[in-house]
This record gives structure tokens, sequence and C-alpha cells, in this order.
């Protein structure tokens, strides 16, 4: 079903400093699920190849989502995010490509990832874009491998995106400039998803 497709790298273990609320913000529900739940279930429904770099903590619940070779868990010590970019990439170095998709974003659309897996065909990074303002998901094709893997401490993907002239990808999805960093932001996303089927986010099933 995902030969040939760029893999999605879900970033899990961010410590979610910002988040003010009681846990973390990824454990955090929408209706009768979770940030992260809901994250994951709009990847897997790309049929894209879809893996999830957690904390330990996290760990038991991502299990019940992808199978354990889809599941990359970073020590508690992890020195940020590009620790995490790297050891997803890592653990799948010889796809043709990957979108990183924060755990955090649980409003971005199947159909954004699918844009952006279209257009790495063409390009080697690519952007999330929704009425001129740029977002997340990001998207790597496979020639930027040891650049993505060498990426370590806090260094995200904006200096790849800069130095290699990122291409953005328009889509009608306001969901690539949303995510939960704050409580506020919780309370906002509930109310969002209050007035949409919830069910756009994708279901989620036992890996086999």
């Amino acid at each position: 079903m995902n030969a040939g497709l760029p893999v999605v790298i879900v970033l899990a273990a961010g410590p979610g400093a910002r988040f003010s609320g009681p846990g973390h913000k990824l454990e955090q529900t929408i209706g009768d699920r979770t940030v992260l739940e809901c994250t994951v279930g709009v990847a897997l429904a790309s049929g894209m190849r879809t893996v999830v770099v957690c904390r330990e903590g996290l760990a038991p619940k991502v299990r019940r989502w992808v199978a354990a070779r889809d599941m990359v868990v970073v020590p508690g010590t992890a020195d940020g995010l590009g620790q995490s970019i790297a050891a997803g990439v890592n653990a799948t170095a010889t796809a043709p490509g990957w979108i990183l998709l924060p755990g955090d974003m649980p409003l971005v659309r199947t159909a954004t990832l699918r844009a952006l897996s279209a257009q790495l065909m063409h390009a080697p990074v690519v952007v999330a874009q929704h009425r001129g303002r740029r977002g997340y998901p990001v998207g790597f094709g496979a020639e930027l491998v040891s650049e993505l893997v060498s990426l370590h401490g806090n260094e995200g993907p904006k200096r790849l995106i800069a130095r290699f002239s990122a291409v953005p990808v328009e889509v009608n999805d306001p969901g690539v400039l949303f995510d939960v960093d704050t409580v506020e932001d919780l309370e906002a996303l509930r109310q969002r998803v209050s007035e949409v089927d919830i069910s756009g986010f994708g279901e989620l099933s036992s890996p086999r």
C-alpha cells in the first residue's frame, strides 16, 4: 500500500513545557481520543507508513496504534527536536522521503499529507502553506538523509528549509497553522472539533 511513498514521522517526544495543565499535552482528550491519537490517526489514514517518535512514558499507548517496528523510543535525556527527527529518519533510512508531522497538530488533514507526498516527487523540500502562511508538516526527499540524521539538540528543520529553498504547497487546510502548546490552545481545539465531524481525523485500529 505504501511502497514508494514517503514515511510520515509523528514527532511526539517533546516535553511540552509550555503546557501548564495536568498531564502531558499529547495525552489531553478531544472527544473520546487524545491529541496524539488523533494526529496518528490522520497519518495512518494517508496510506503512508507512519512512524511515531516518543518518550518511554507514551510508548505503551503508541504501541496500541502502530507496530513495534514503527515506534522509536528516545530516552528521557534526549536533547531536543533535532535528535527526535534524526532518530525517526535513522530508523527508516531507506525510505524515499519523510514528512514531519508534530504530534500536537491533530487538525492537519490527510489530504495535506498526500499533497506533500506528491510534491516531493519534484522537489527535495516541501512545506505546507495555507493562505500564504507556512506551517507544518514539512517534507524531505531521500537525498537529504545525511542532513536529517545529523540534526541534534533543539535544531529543527528551519535551516534545511531555508538552505534548500523549500517549495510551498498551498493547501485548503488551516490545521497546518494550529498546534497545541497551551491550555488555551487545547480549549480552542476542543471548540473547533465540536463544530466538525471528528471522524475526519482517521480511525485507529490495533497494529498487526
